[in-house]
């Protein structure tokens, strides 16, 4: 099966190469409508490369235009989708999981110090994305995730026991919410709607408040910020099709991402404060998780998880990890 997969990816490689010869550049996101700020995003480092690069178009494709998140990072790793921000799949690695480390980190300048050019985090990641086919530019910061649902809440791994929520299906999201005391179900993205509407699941689990009030705001009532993962796209380039460029036209479209990034990284912890208090105003309830709860969840998925994270990143990835991670 793996190796069909694989064969199948190599015909779309070099189908794909219509798209370079032509200097056309195909840019898209796997999570993120028009007008959203992913799509804004996409949209801008597209503008910079056309503005910056003799001779090269993009095309902007925004998410469930080329199919689900696994079905759009097939293509990326195949080289027909040329540049992504995307938020990244494990299947072809289970390294890159490492940026969905839970309790990793707990504050936004911990995170920044991780994700920012140069950082321990950064550098790691570098090297996992060069080793599967892909050039890494970066993070493309959104802030720590929560948990939000209908009806009720959960601070503690007991209340969690009554609340079905959704995870997305990439390791180890699901591990994580398990070990917080949630039931779950992986469901793509595109489906999330519908399954909370339906009562598949009471909320969903894996997102920063942006997309929860976005999409959700008339069925979701509360949103705790229990920050088990610090959640941030990745903006990234198909390695062969990158290596298949002039200096020149790396330079602009590496530079084009930078500016994407530096932007974000200044504007990401408003902007999400920002939606915090939109989803207050309209009557919801919003809950921090700090202090000896924070502390004590976090203790409980490190000792549940971060076993699991050992295993399937390996002990040298791992070590780095656990070197700079927030004491608790």
């Amino acid at each position: 099966m793996l190796k069909l997969r694989h064969l199948l990816l190599s015909a779309a490689l070099i189908m794909s190469a219509g798209h370079v010869s032509a200097k056309t550049l195909r840019i898209a996101t796997d999570s993120g409508a028009k007008g959203s700020p992913s799509g804004d995003a996409i949209e801008k480092w597209a503008s910079l490369i056309e503005e910056g690069a003799d001779g090269i178009k993009t095309r902007v494709f925004y998410q469930n235009q080329l199919g689900g998140q696994e079905e759009v990072f097939d293509q990326h790793i195949a080289g027909d989708v040329q540049l992504m921000l995307n938020w990244p799949m494990t299947s072809y690695d289970k390294r890159i999981a490492v940026i969905y480390t839970p309790y990793m980190f707990t504050s936004w300048e911990e995170a920044m110090e991780a994700y920012k050019p140069g950082g321990w985090l950064n550098a790691a990641l570098d090297g996992i994305y060069t080793e599967n086919g892909l050039k890494f530019f970066g993070a493309w910061p959104e802030g720590f995730n929560g948990v939000a649902t209908k009806g009720k809440y959960a601070l503690t791994v007991e209340e969690a026991r009554a609340l079905k929520v959704r995870v997305p299906p990439v390791f180890p999201f699901g591990e994580t919410l398990s070990a917080m005391g949630y039931q779950t179900a992986a469901i793509d993205w595109g489906e999330v709607f519908t399954s909370i509407q339906t009562g598949v699941v009471d909320g969903d689990a894996a997102n920063v408040i942006f997309y929860d009030y976005e999409y959700f705001r008339d069925t979701l009532d509360n949103y705790v910020r229990s920050r088990q993962q610090f959640i941030t796209g990745v903006l990234s380039m198909n390695l062969e099709v990158w290596e298949s460029l002039d200096a020149k036209t790396q330079n602009v479209i590496q530079e084009a991402a930078l500016e994407v990034m530096t932007e974000q990284f200044e504007k990401a912890r408003q902007a999400d404060q920002d939606i915090v208090d939109k989803w207050e105003a309209l009557g919801k309830t919003y809950v921090v998780l700090e202090g000896d709860k924070l502390g004590e969840m976090a203790r409980l998925v490190r000792e549940t998880v971060w076993p699991q994270m050992r295993n399937e990143v390996g002990e040298d990835v791992f070590a780095i990890i656990e070197a700079n991670a927030s004491a608790f």
